[in-house]
């Protein structure tokens, strides 16, 4: 997901998105230390994807106020 998408969701939407993607994310990393994945960068990735939502998140709030 692209800045610009990210841009594009409600705020309702971005928070319940960060919260589904945190859930994959956590379960990936058990799933990881399990099996290992076939590509462990997904990890990282998901994890900045979440960082950015969250950076749109605090910007929104910030922008309220």
């Amino acid at each position: 997901m692209k800045n610009a998408e990210i841009r594009e969701l409600s705020t309702k939407e971005l928070m319940e998105r960060v919260e589904a993607e945190t859930l994959a994310l956590n379960q990936m990393v058990v799933n990881h230390s399990i099996s290992p994945l076939d590509s462990p960068a997904r990890i990282k990735q998901q994890r900045r994807m979440i960082a950015r939502m969250k950076t749109e998140l605090c910007q929104r709030e910030l922008n309220k106020q």
